[in-house]
């Protein structure tokens, strides 16, 4: 733990855990940018708990097995047909659109056209909020930049929101007039919003901004975490050739394969709370309100009093005390703990351990382990011709372009 005078640095695995759990600590990371102004990741107290007690609806287990095992699969399946066809993909862009795909139903965003070019120009505005998210890393002209994702934000409520919200609104006075029966709504955050807008208070700018940050966060995470389980994954296997055909058939190995990822490699490094009045943490720091508390996930995930004296190296499966997560203090914990956790990396095995056993058939893999082994399938490789790049815009460690080639064989 380090700290000057208006700032700490917790580095250590249990005090941040116990800085997540510290309801005297409010989310302070994304209060740069203007699509985050509001949203569910930045509430706190009475205000987080309602928005999130009505959204959790939607994250429940009957959904995460909806969008894995029935929509998620036929949407692998088109997104990959035309690079597998092409024999080569750009990874980074490739994860953003399959991903895209399922983040746009969550968060209730219809594309009414079906055309690849309304697709593309969501893609685009996604990846504007996704910048604007991540302002505080960013490490170009911010002024710029956000001039950009506000215009963005515009383009995205003009062609996206207002279409999709007319129709919602049209089949909720359905509903209300008993014309339609209540389970033929969409089951998305846009519904949800409008269905309780006025318990909420909720102005249409910031059912704008909400349903933007769910399309955002429902891809952004697992498409980073998609491409980032690849290159280790690659990396493995180069160096453990016998292990590719036990990627490509064992969902097991590759969902532990994604949390030691996580674990490594955090979607955000850093997490930022300030202290609302004054509290403890740490070893008992007294710190004043005001102060800002930087939570270094980097640092907690490779804890070596709890994750061993190799905490720092590759090793899926890893052994660990009962009450550690295998991802580490990635997903957060407490009030602000990931929604969509077990939609990205999957439920914990619980019981029997064969493949194909009661607990396989029940359990949930997660949509990064599903699309890492269905490229694999596809005989993916590096383009060794074309090495990937990390993104010099960003302190995140982001790739900006990760080039692959397919083989469409084991």
């Amino acid at each position: 733990m380090a700290n000057d005078d208006h700032r700490v640095v917790l580095t250590r695995y249990h005090d941040v855990v116990a800085a997540y759990r510290n309801r005297d600590l409010k989310q302070a990371l994304f209060d740069e940018g203007v699509v985050m102004q509001d949203v569910l990741i930045n509430l706190h107290g009475d205000a987080h708990r309602a928005r999130r007690r009505l959204e959790n609806r939607l994250f429940r287990r009957e959904t995460f097995e909806l969008y894995e095992r029935e929509l998620f699969p036929e949407i692998l399946r088109t997104t990959l047909a035309p690079h597998v066809a092409a024999g080569r993909a750009e990874l980074v862009s490739l994860g953003h659109q399959l991903m895209m795909n399922l983040g746009a139903l969550s968060a209730g965003i219809d594309r009414p056209l079906g055309t690849r070019e309304e697709s593309f120009r969501l893609y685009e505005l996604m990846m504007a909020f996704i910048e604007g998210a991540t302002i505080a890393n960013y490490l170009g002209d911010r002024v710029a930049l956000e001039a950009r994702v506000r215009d963005a934000l515009d383009e995205f409520d003009r062609d996206f929101v207002r279409p999709s919200r007319a129709r919602r609104e049209s089949l909720l006075a359905e509903v209300a007039s008993g014309a339609l029966d209540e389970q033929a709504l969409p089951r998305d955050v846009l519904t949800v919003l409008l269905r309780n807008v006025d318990q909420l208070a909720l102005p249409d700018d910031m059912i704008l901004r909400e349903t933007a940050f769910f399309l955002l966060s429902g891809a952004h995470t697992t498409a980073t975490s998609f491409t980032r389980t690849v290159h280790r994954l690659l990396d493995h296997l180069d160096t453990n050739p016998g292990d590719r055909a036990r990627a490509c058939d064992d969902r097991r190995f590759l969902q532990q394969v994604v949390h030691e990822v996580l674990r490594l490699e955090p979607p955000s490094p850093v997490r930022r709370r300030r202290a609302l009045v004054e509290t403890t943490v740490g070893d008992d720091m007294v710190v004043p309100a005001g102060t800002i508390v930087d939570l270094d996930l980097v640092a907690a995930n490779r804890d070596r009093d709890v994750f061993g004296t190799a905490a720092d190296a590759f090793m899926p499966g890893r052994r660990l005390p009962a009450d550690v997560a295998p991802w580490g203090t990635s997903f957060g914990t407490g009030m602000h703990a990931c929604i969509g956790l077990d939609m990205a990396a999957g439920t914990l095995p619980d019981g029997d351990t064969n493949a194909g056993g009661p607990a396989d058939l029940a359990r949930l893999f997660g949509l990064v382990p599903v699309a890492v082994q269905a490229v694999l399938q596809m005989g993916i490789r590096r383009d060794p011709d074309d090495p990937p790049q990390l993104d010099a815009m960003t302190s995140r460690g982001y790739f900006s372009r990760y080039p692959v080639l397919f083989s469409a064989r084991h």
